[in-house]
């Protein structure tokens, strides 16, 4: 999956739950994801870390996190 299409996943949650913050759009949306995509995000994040293990769900949650926020840019 690429940044853009994860981006694009996560407007479509956050449309579907827009009184939530953005740890909590970024939580559904790896749930809504499925746990192949977690699994995939985890590594990306614990790699990025140099770590060789971690807590999948979190580190799917900050992978989210970082993309959102890359490419939003600057406030």
């Amino acid at each position: 999956m690429t940044d853009e299409q994860l981006l694009i996943e996560f407007a479509l949650t956050r449309l579907d739950n827009p009184g939530l913050d953005l740890e909590e759009v970024a939580t559904l949306t790896v749930r809504r994801l499925g746990d192949d995509r977690m699994l995939d995000f985890a590594g990306l994040t614990l790699a990025s870390r140099g770590e060789l293990r971690g807590a999948a769900f979190p580190a799917a949650v900050e992978h989210v996190l970082r993309v959102v926020l890359t490419l939003r840019g600057p406030d």
